[in-house]
């Protein structure tokens, strides 16, 4: 990598900061967002998230970022029940349907 990570594209900032979140952790797009110095960004952490390709999909767990409060995002198609599914079996678990962010959180 050249230069500063604030120099490389957004996405490939998101892409970065999503691949150091350890297995059995979550972490929320607002959070990303501050991580990669754009703190009012959690909307375009979740479009860089949407635009991941397959094989991309393989390298970028993103399944461990969910939404404020942890809720795991609506959207169309199985996405939610994939990444819900994906959590649980990584050991992550839910409260009233939620991520436990006390328990699971990257910065708890």
């Amino acid at each position: 990598m050249l230069g500063s990570p604030a120099a490389m594209p957004f996405y490939e900032r998101v892409y970065a900061a999503v691949r150091a979140i350890p297995r059995g952790r979550v972490a929320t797009y607002g959070q990303v967002a501050r991580l990669i110095g754009v703190p009012r960004g959690a909307r375009a952490v979740g479009w860089a998230l949407r635009a991941l390709d397959a094989g991309r999909e393989r390298v970028v767990p993103w399944h461990r970022v969910v939404g404020a409060g942890g809720r795991i995002s609506p959207r169309a198609g199985g996405g939610p029940f994939l990444q819900r599914r994906r959590l649980q079996a990584e050991g992550v678990a839910f409260r009233a349907g939620r991520v436990d962010l006390e328990r699971h959180g990257v910065l708890s």
